[in-house]
């Protein structure tokens, strides 16, 4: 009755003392300790009651706090080993880092806090309140209860029999353990547990290009289609990000919120129902995942995706193409749903290719040639208007048909020699139409595209496993281009290495 709240208050005292807060994760912690604060103040109480039983029916009794200290110091040793140890099992999870490390260190750290704070209790106030209860008492005459008493009988007669046969426990024990060991190779293994924030949130990638007007419109077919699914209560949706937003997106991008209604079919049911309905859209990528997931995905890799097929290599179309074969190698895989590969595309644009020689003899310095023609076509802040409380950039640059039109461009003066001759662009430059990409995506200062996916109904270690197989044997890279596996499978993959040598480490420490 004093052994849990007192262990909690103790607890209290030291997050208090050191700035630690109470949140979710602590009291995950707190909850899977509570089952354990209790049990060194049973081993302790449980010691003294039987000593002090004995002492009585002895000749010539002791002193009751004599005996309470002695029973109180034959169980104190293994009560602070157990501690020890108990808390050597949680110390690993310190040595994590990243997303996973600032999930499950504040648990560890209320959960051996409140250990330790058990263990004080147990060896201070316990004792104590023996000697106020126990010593003077009728309750030493206490008689088990018929429960306790069937129980006992039983678990003496397991004991006694297990005693006689010591090598036919053992050598079942170790079998037992080295089958558990056996069945642990081949279990399912995810970075995160699968959450049921009750919401989802659903990203739509259109063609880049596409218009306002006309993602708007794929935007609001799909929040129709969405709706038509019984279970889903509400949908928002966002199409495009600005400019200095943390995750700019252009307008092909948009995310939709959806909030489900709290009865209804198993949520594995309803988004696969709505990814069908989804389907229907042409040429839009679905990613359907959940708010606290999608960010957690979007932050360990870069990608608002379980699973991120990452290629690298100079050459873009190669990129592109050894891409598009990973997606068609990895497509009928069993449990891997929302593939796509990251939206990249050939867009018109005019190019201005600037011609060293020609600018040399004309004494122009190229450089200060690009920088001249990125403030005229891009355009350069001069100064700021103060309107109230808003600050209004003011922006010089040619006017809309001088950036447009390719004849205008060309015939752009950017010097003019001591004779009066005007010096053009394409006197020192060739300008003419091509594509190019969109966008191009760089990691570690490499060129690199993305195919990701989800998974559904599988565990992410070995779906990804198979993933790298098909991979392997279906898809031949050119010199100078690999491919690296992000998202949760990389975290989980570098915490379960770290894990397994830490487990080690303190499975020694406890012998």
């Amino acid at each position: 009755m004093t052994a849990i709240p007192l262990s909690f208050v103790l607890s209290a005292i030291v997050f208090k003392m050191f700035g630690l807060s109470v949140n979710t994760m602590t009291l995950g912690g707190f909850a899977i300790a509570i089952g354990e604060l209790v049990d060194d103040a049973i081993v302790d109480v449980e010691n003294v009651f039987r000593r002090l039983r004995e002492n009585k029916l002895t000749l010539n009794p002791k002193n009751s706090l004599l005996v309470i200290y002695e029973a109180s110091s034959e169980v104190r040793n293994s009560i602070v080993i157990a501690t020890v140890i108990v808390c050597m099992v949680f110390l690993p999870l310190f040595s994590m880092g990243g997303i996973e490390g600032k999930l499950f260190i504040p648990l560890g750290i209320s959960y051996i806090i409140s250990l330790i704070a058990s263990m004080v209790v147990s060896l201070t106030l316990t004792p104590v309140l023996c000697s106020y209860l126990l010593s003077h008492g009728k309750l030493l005459e206490h008689k088990d209860s018929g429960l306790v008493q069937f129980l006992k009988k039983i678990d003496t007669q397991i004991l006694n029999k297990s005693l006689k046969h010591p090598y036919i426990v053992i050598s079942v024990t170790v079998a037992l353990f080295l089958g558990a060991v056996a069945l642990s190779f081949g279990m399912g293994r995810n970075f995160l547990p699968l959450f049921n924030e009750g919401t989802a949130t659903i990203s739509m990638m259109a063609q880049p290009g596409i218009s306002l007007d006309e993602s708007n419109k794929l935007g609001q077919r799909a929040e129709k289609l969405i709706l038509q699914t019984p279970e889903v209560k509400s949908v928002s949706r966002r199409t495009g990000r600005a400019e200095q937003d943390e995750h700019a997106e252009g307008v092909h991008s948009s995310e939709v919120d959806v909030d489900f209604k709290e009865q209804g079919r198993p949520r594995a049911i309803v988004l696969a129902e709505i990814r069908e309905n989804l389907k229907t859209i042409d040429g839009v990528f679905v990613n359907i995942g959940q708010p606290i997931s999608h960010r957690l995905d979007h932050l360990l890799s870069g990608i608002r995706a379980q699973i991120a097929i990452k290629i690298f290599g100079p050459d873009l179309s190669v990129l592109r193409a050894k891409a598009s074969e990973i997606q068609k190698a990895i497509a009928d895989t069993k449990g891997l749903v929302d593939l796509q590969t990251e939206q990249q595309v050939l867009i018109p644009q005019v190019k201005i290719q600037l011609l060293r020689e020609e600018a040399a003899k004309y004494g122009i310095v190229v450089g200060n040639l690009a920088q001249m023609m990125e403030k005229a076509l891009q355009g350069e802040v001069v100064g700021q208007i103060l309107e109230g409380q808003k600050n209004i950039d003011v922006m010089m640059r040619f006017d809309e048909k001088s950036r447009s039109d390719l004849e205008l461009i060309k015939k752009t003066p950017v010097k003019t020699l001591p004779d009066g001759t005007k010096i053009t662009i394409e006197q020192v430059a060739d300008v003419f139409e091509s594509t190019g990409p969109n966008i191009v995506n760089r990691e570690n200062a490499q060129r690199r595209t993305v195919v990701m996916a989800n998974s559904s109904g599988r565990d992410l270690d070995g779906l990804v496993k198979e993933l790298q197989t098909k991979i392997d044997q279906n898809v031949q890279l050119p010199e100078g281009y690999f491919i690296s596996y992000g998202g949760q499978f990389e975290s989980q993959q570098q915490a379960a290495r770290l894990m397994t040598l830490l487990a080690l480490l303190a499975i020694l420490a406890q012998f």
